[in-house]
Order: C-alpha cells, then sequence, then structure tokens
C-alpha cells in the first residue's frame, strides 16, 4: 500500500512539473520567437481597448509585430482588433502596444488569453496599463464617460491562475489586495484633473461574454459594488500582478448596461461611442504614461 501511494504520488508530480512546463514552455517559444526578430525593451505595456486601435499611429514606432508571426500565440478574432504589437516611444518612454487583445468568449483556453501579458512582462515591461470598452453601472454614468479602475470582481470568469503554478513567473497564492497601484491611480486622478478630462471612479467586473449581460445581472453586479461590466481586464490584471508588473487601467464607458439603458446593446453602438471620445481618450493615456514613467 505505502508502495502504491508513493507511487501516485510521483505521478501526480510528474502530471503537475508536466503541466507546468507546457504552460511555460509555450511562453517561452513565443519569447524567443519575438526575441529573434525584436530587441526592443519596453518600459510600459499597453493594452487597447475596443476603438482605440488607431492609437499606436500616435506612437513613434520602432518595429511592429503581426500576431500570425510569433509561434504559437493566440490571434484575436474580434472585429476591430488588428492582432499585432506595436514596439515605440511615447514621447520619450518606451512601450509596447497590443492592439487587439484576446477574448476567452473566443474559446482560448484562460492561459492564452493571459499569455500575451506575461509575455510583454518577460519582453521587460514593469507596468501594465489596461484599457477597455465597458458598459456603465454606477448612478450618473453616461455613455463616453471615463472611468479609473480602482478594483475588480472576476469571480465570474476562470482564474488564470488555475493550474499548476508557473513557479518561475510567481508565488502559488499571490496577493490580490492592491491589484491596481494606488500610487499609479493617483498620477492618473493628477493627470485626467491637469488636462481637464472628467474622470469617474470605479470597480469593473468581468464576465465571459461573448453575449452581454441581462438585467438581472446586473442588478446582481451593482449589489455586489460593480461600476462597470465588461469581457476581459481582470484576467490580465491578476496574470500581470502574479509576475509582479504594476498594475492600472481605464474603462471607456461605451454605453449603459442593460436595464439602466432602455436601448439594447449592439456592438456597433461601442465602437461609435468608442470612436466618438477617441481623442480625449488618447490625450489621457499619453500623458499618464509620460507622467508614470517618470515618477
Amino acid at each position: 500500500m505505502k508502495s502504491i501511494t508513493i507511487q501516485h504520488k510521483t505521478e501526480k508530480k510528474k502530471k503537475e512539473k508536466d503541466g507546468m512546463s507546457k504552460e511555460y514552455d509555450k511562453l517561452l517559444r513565443c519569447y524567443h520567437s519575438v526575441r529573434e526578430k525584436i530587441s526592443f525593451e519596453p518600459q510600459v505595456a499597453l493594452i487597447l481597448g475596443s476603438g482605440l486601435g488607431d492609437y499606436a499611429e500616435q506612437v513613434q514606432v520602432e518595429a511592429v509585430l503581426d500576431y500570425h508571426d510569433i509561434e504559437g500565440f493566440p490571434v484575436s478574432t474580434v472585429l476591430g482588433h488588428k492582432g499585432r504589437f506595436v514596439f515605440g516611444y511615447i514621447q520619450n518612454v518606451p512601450v509596447v502596444i497590443m492592439q487587439g487583445r484576446v477574448h476567452f468568449y473566443e474559446g482560448y483556453d484562460m492561459h492564452d488569453v493571459v499569455l500575451p501579458t506575461r509575455l510583454m512582462g518577460m519582453l521587460g515591461a514593469k507596468v501594465l496599463f489596461l484599457t477597455n470598452a465597458a458598459g456603465g453601472m454606477q448612478k450618473g454614468m453616461h455613455a463616453g464617460d471615463f472611468m479609473l479602475i480602482t478594483g475588480h470582481i472576476s469571480s465570474f470568469v476562470p482564474s488564470p491562475l488555475v493550474g499548476p503554478n508557473i513557479e518561475e513567473l510567481g508565488t502559488r497564492f499571490p496577493d490580490m489586495s492592491e491589484v491596481y497601484k494606488k500610487d499609479l491611480q493617483e498620477i492618473i486622478r493628477n493627470t485626467a484633473k491637469n488636462c481637464g478630462i472628467p474622470l469617474k471612479e470605479g470597480v469593473y467586473v468581468q464576465t465571459t461574454g461573448p453575449n452581454y449581460e441581462t438585467p438581472e445581472e446586473i442588478r446582481m453586479y451593482r449589489s455586489l459594488g460593480a461600476d462597470a461590466v465588461g469581457m476581459s481586464t481582470a484576467c490580465e490584471a491578476m496574470a500581470a500582478n502574479h509576475m509582479g508588473m504594476r498594475v492600472c487601467g481605464i474603462s471607456c464607458i461605451s454605453n449603459l448596461a442593460a436595464g439602466i439603458s432602455e436601448n439594447p446593446l449592439t456592438h456597433a453602438e461601442i465602437q461609435e461611442t468608442a470612436d466618438r471620445v477617441a481623442p480625449l481618450f488618447q490625450q489621457l493615456i499619453t500623458a499618464s504614461i509620460v507622467n508614470i514613467a517618470n515618477q
């Protein structure tokens, strides 16, 4: 009986090690695939949400790498997401910009959804700046508002940390009491004030998508303390926090959530609102990144 128990434990450890190797080896393949083509080392990683895809045109571009050209890299299938990394400078700040994120609702495993985040961290980025288009639930919100993310609720999507821990990235049980760093929040808050851009604050809740939420679900999320809802961001923030990256984020309130607005929700409406406020959003992101880098 004792030998069977020892054998079982040995097999279990081997499976855990193999599982860890599978995820980490895939990440390493992506890393080496990028490094074979690009040596640029970013300080800040920026993930562009809906309506911000053209932001990279404002960057002093040093290199562009299509997701298809990275071995084993997941590719976004969402309309309006270009699917490439842009390496360059926002003023004097070296950045890597993700034009088109991968979503859980596209059918990818959650480890693949956060692989780009982990990859940008391995490439040298110390700060992850998240943006998204979200449905507003907070009283007084309007389509076109910006919301500083002060915290998130991720209980409605699988954690990207489930499974064997990748020790090379972080600890098995990471603290999540301050995922969105307070000092970065303060910088963004002051930046918005100096730019004359109104900025709301609140908690973001991530859902699986791709369907929009029902009015009943929105009432539940509000009762839990959420102010905005979307289909991304929280999982990326968790993965970044796990590996020691400093995280901050801003939501563009592209629509009022179901039950708050009487109108049916459409992706076209969300895209239209995001496009309309994009110039202000871009101004806020640029100034915030420069101020964060110079803190």
